[in-house]
């Protein structure tokens, strides 16, 4: 009797531990992570890259989720402008993933979270329902709706432990100083000068800490603050490169337009026939251009669904009646010469608020400015 009791209660531990065992490897099955790509050298992915990776140790399979895919179709470019550009979550497995980024040179940081067997489970279902035909497209927005915003959204809905709220950029860094930071590092000037031109005056807004988090780096950084709680169980570096981008000062915007202005500003003395009819071409076409630009700009601020290209004090200079004043620039007819005189004073005071406007204007356009203010008072007096 008392080996049969004995044999019981060990057979009774046996089958406790074994049940213990299979609930802790159930619930430890899933093994969830971030990872924050590197930025590449094209200005698509100059500002870094964030998707979800799960690990199902049981099931054996290792997903990526990446919320930053769309189709290069032949509208996509008038998409992209009328902000109406649709993204969607794609899966992939990770060793493909991961492949394609080494293949760019792109290092890439994984960050395991820390999370429950609910939570995770929790997160998995969210990403198998948004992966549907059905669910996976979203109207894209660089800023405010994102690759990585996506990803911290659904952490933040189904980890019960609240996520680090501080800054992990200066706090009153603005949108538009966050991004020069990644295209001053990468050498973009021209892309830079292109992006300050398009986006209006809402890019000069200060971030919150939340609204920080749009950039992959700093959702990594922002994941990595464990002062109250923890977040991430390990982060490790899986593979990196070091690269070094340089930006050419001599094929640089800003020293390209002086060498222009000082050219046309010499240029404009001579009474050399040949050199005036030349400059009154180079007119046209920076009347035409700016027109034109101006144009563009009035149709990204009222006709497209973009947030950031309101406002946009750009047209202070780009003024859209510019491309009239191109056809009719020889003529003296009175009302020509008061435009041009109008034009020569809201260029001066353009030049005179620069650094007080409410939108940061790119400081290699000053000689652009300054050409449109030599000229009309040039073309005003002859």
């Amino acid at each position: 009797m008392k080996k049969f009791l004995v044999t019981i209660f060990y057979i009774s531990i046996l089958l406790f531990s074994r049940q213990n065992n299979a609930q802790a490897q159930e619930s430890s099955r899933l093994r969830i992570s971030l990872l924050t790509c590197a930025p590449g050298d094209e200005l698509y992915s100059i500002f870094g890259h964030s998707a979800i990776r799960i690990t199902d140790s049981i099931r054996g399979t290792d997903y990526v989720y990446n919320y930053g895919t769309f189709n290069f179709d032949d509208d996509f470019y008038v998409k992209f402008m009328k902000g109406k550009l649709l993204y969607y979550v794609s899966v992939d497995e990770f060793e493909n993933f991961a492949y394609n980024y080494q293949m760019m040179q792109r290092g890439i940081t994984e960050q395991v979270l820390d999370l429950s067997k609910e939570e995770a489970e929790s997160i998995q279902r969210a990403l198998l329902e948004n992966s549907k035909e059905e669910n996976k497209y979203y109207k894209y927005d660089f800023f405010l709706d994102n690759c990585t915003t996506r990803i911290r959204d659904i952490i933040s809905k189904f980890k019960k432990t609240q996520l680090p709220t501080q800054h992990v950029m200066p706090a009153k860094t603005r949108f538009r100083e966050a991004i020069h930071t990644y295209l001053d590092r990468g050498g973009q000037q021209w892309s830079k000068l292109g992006i300050d031109i398009l986006l209006g005056a809402p890019t000069d807004k200060v971030m919150t800490a939340n609204e920080q988090q749009f950039l992959p780096d700093n959702l990594m950084s922002a994941l990595d603050m464990n002062e109250k709680s923890i977040i991430i169980k390990e982060k490790k570096v899986l593979f990196q490169f070091d690269k070094k981008n340089e930006s050419a000062f001599f094929s640089s915007p800003a020293f390209l337009f002086s060498m222009f202005l000082v050219l046309i500003s010499l240029l404009s003395f001579s009474k050399n026939k040949i050199i005036l009819n030349s400059l009154n071409i180079f007119d046209r076409i920076l009347y035409g251009t700016t027109g034109l630009l101006g144009i563009i700009l009035l149709l990204m601020w009222f006709a497209t669904d973009h947030s950031m290209t309101k406002n946009n004090f750009n047209l202070l200079w780009a003024v859209p009646s510019h491309i009239l004043l191109s056809f009719g620039l020889n003529s003296k007819k009175t009302f020509i010469k008061k435009y041009l005189f109008y034009t020569a004073l809201l260029s001066g005071l353009t030049l005179i608020s620069w650094f007080f406007l409410p939108q940061t204007l790119n400081a290699a356009l000053i000689p652009v400015v300054l050409l449109i203010l030599i000229r009309s008072l040039k073309n005003q007096s002859s």
